[in-house]
């Protein structure tokens, strides 16, 4: 069950993710992800399969320490927004505040079903399994290294040059990614801090 839950939670957790993408490129004036019809909860417009299912599936499965996966890219078009780069930061910041926010919701729902009130009692294991998933994402997409949404939001803070310097290494960002979680990125950083926030939204 603990699987399942699992794979439900971290499915919901992107679709959540994405559209939180979506919504705030939008909102900013990029209609790009809106015209190929992201803007969606359905978790069918945002799935990669083996980014998305399979990857992850694996990972629960075979217990490895670490689960991680991605979607489909949002699409943006920096230049329909009005500061580019102001934009782009905002709209990569949407993401893993969206989690964050939804782990607050499912921590009033955990809250609500220990009472027994609008969800039975049962329903608060796959509640802590939501929290837990989400709270994770947010804060690793929040490692400045291409392409996590951290890396966007850095890049809208340095100066033009250094940005531009900093860019480059996207190319290298999945390998530089595998090399932190092997060298303890996850155990001794993320974690600790997941580990607050969780235990103050479960508490």
């Amino acid at each position: 069950m603990g699987t399942f839950f699992s794979i439900v939670a971290f499915i919901i957790a992107i679709a959540a993710h994405e559209l939180a993408h979506v919504w705030t490129a939008y909102k900013l004036g990029d209609t790009t992800a809106r015209d190929q019809g992201r803007m969606t909860l359905n978790p069918v417009a945002h799935i990669d399969l083996f980014g998305t299912l399979i990857l992850p599936v694996l990972l629960i499965i075979t217990r490895f320490p670490v689960v991680f996966g991605w979607a489909k890219p949002v699409p943006i078009n920096p230049s329909n927004f009005e500061f580019p780069r102001k934009g782009m930061m905002i709209t990569s910041v949407a993401g893993p505040l969206a989690n964050l926010l939804l782990a607050g919701v499912f921590s009033v729902f955990l809250k609500a079903s220990s009472n027994g009130i609008l969800f039975p009692p049962a329903a608060g294991m796959f509640f802590v399994y939501c929290i837990l998933i989400n709270v994770v994402i947010g804060i690793f997409n929040l490692v400045p290294v291409p392409p996590l949404d951290g890396s966007n939001i850095l890049m809208g803070l340095l100066p033009l040059k250094a940005a531009a310097s900093y860019i480059k290494m996207s190319r290298y960002g999945f390998l530089i990614i595998v090399v932190l979680l092997y060298l303890g990125l996850f155990e001794r950083i993320i974690m600790p801090i997941a580990s607050l926030l969780i235990r103050f939204l479960i508490s």
